[in-house]
């Protein structure tokens, strides 16, 4: 059985970061003409192409960068976790279970769509999130069963 079509994390994305880190690293920077500089302190463009004023710029914090790894880097966490005390097949087994249950779509029509297995295989299944609260009719599904049930060609 080949793992790697069950899910993208596994193996190569699971050996990378291996680490107990709580917050993301903070993100790399684009080269710098210092980074890139000959001897006479100027850009060497034969060597490292032309200069790209747009990736000296930071125009975003680190903060931002953060904030977007941040469920990721505390998944991670929890697999290495899973992994130093039960064993190499805790987080496959989770990971595979994952992937499974993401590409399963229930079909509850007049509902709104969430997956409430991968939300409790994720752990987040005792989180409420603005979304639970706030979603309207004008983003949820139709109640049109009819419709729903000739999309699903039944």
């Amino acid at each position: 059985m080949d793992f790697h079509c069950l899910n993208s994390r596994f193996p190569a994305d699971l050996y990378q970061d291996t680490s107990y880190r709580i917050v993301p690293a903070n993100q790399t920077k684009a080269a710098t003409v210092q980074d890139t500089a000959n001897t006479l302190g100027l850009h060497d463009t034969l060597r490292h192409g032309p200069r790209s004023l747009a990736a000296e710029v930071q125009t975003q914090g680190g903060l931002k960068g953060r904030l977007q790894n941040w469920e990721a880097t505390q998944d991670n966490a929890k697999l290495t976790v899973q992994r130093n005390i039960y064993g190499m097949h805790a987080p496959m087994r989770l990971l595979m279970e994952r992937k499974i249950v993401a590409q399963t779509s229930p079909f509850v029509a007049a509902m709104s769509p969430s997956n409430v297995h991968l939300d409790i295989l994720m752990g987040r299944d005792a989180a409420i999130a603005p979304a639970d609260i706030f979603l309207g009719m004008e983003t949820g599904p139709s109640l049109d069963i009819h419709d729903e049930l000739k999309k699903k060609g039944l």
